[in-house]
Formats: structure tokens, C-alpha cells, sequence
């Protein structure tokens, strides 16, 4: 059974460490500890209750235990990986949204996906030199894809 404790706002990470070290230390029936980023002073805790009182009495920062179930369904939505998917193409118009080039727009010349980079060039540049930066630190101007077609008629 999953369960819900309640926690001093922004010491959920610490009472995490705590419970994490006893349990350990006492081997108690406790198979998961979740704490969703998005949720301030909850922590969710799989296993026995009458294991998880005993773990959580005399913890700092805990405030107590809400005796309701949480069904595993409430909380697949924190579970779930969110990747943003970035579409950027060889030469499309990007600017950089941080790092020493911030404010900077440039071409695409290169995308390498397995480390995540894109090269560019800077557009305003006196000279193009080329520059890599994170694929997370771009966001996507124009496409070269809608450059290239023209309505028909």
C-alpha cells in the first residue's frame, strides 16, 4: 500500500535521507519512497503502515502520516518520463537561449543527436565560425523546411 506523509515544506529531500538510512538500518517493509518535484511537503511511501509509523516517529521535518491509501494510479502522472523533443534540421534559424552566445541567432549546420548539440553559425558574425552549443540551449526561429516551399497557384 502506498501511503502519504506529510513534511516541512523544502526539507522533503532530508526526510527522504533519514527515512532512507533507517530503513536500512532496521530493515522495515518498505518497498518505494517518491517524492514528485511538483508536490511541496508530501512524500509517498510504499509498504506496511504500522512499519512506516515506526520508521517516521521522531524524524525531523516529518509533520505526520495521512492514514488514506494513494492508489498508484494518482500517481503515475509524476512517474512518467517527460522528454522534450527538439526538431531542429541543418539549416534552420536558430538563437541561443543561454551560455556565453545568449541573444545570438545563427544557421544550423550541423545536428548531432547522440550528444545533443547543434553547430552553428552566427549569423551577424563578420567572419562565420562555427560553434556547438546544447540542443537545449536553442530554440527554433525558422525552419529551413518552410523556407524552401512556395505556395503553388
Amino acid at each position: 500500500m502506498i501511503w502519504t506523509i506529510r513534511t516541512t515544506v523544502g526539507r522533503e529531500n532530508a526526510v527522504i535521507e533519514t527515512l532512507t538510512a533507517k530503513i536500512k538500518n532496521t530493515g522495515a517493509a518498505v518497498a518505494a519512497i517518491l517524492h514528485p518535484a511538483e508536490l511541496k511537503g508530501y512524500i509517498f511511501i510504499e509498504g506496511d503502515a504500522a512499519a512506516i509509523e515506526t520508521i517516521i516517529a521522531g524524524v525531523p521535518h516529518v509533520r505526520g502520516l495521512i492514514r488514506k491509501e494513494v492508489k498508484l494510479s494518482e500517481l503515475e502522472k509524476f512517474l512518467e518520463v517527460k522528454v522534450a523533443e527538439i526538431k531542429i534540421n541543418r539549416g534552420d534559424i536558430i538563437e541561443i537561449v543561454g551560455g556565453p552566445f545568449k541573444n545570438e541567432r545563427g544557421k544550423v549546420t550541423r545536428v548531432d543527436t547522440a550528444k545533443g548539440e547543434v553547430t552553428i553559425e552566427l549569423i551577424e558574425a563578420a567572419i562565420p565560425i562555427p560553434i556547438t552549443v546544447a540542443i537545449e540551449m536553442v530554440k527554433l526561429i525558422e525552419s529551413a523546411e518552410k523556407a524552401e516551399t512556395k505556395p503553388t497557384g
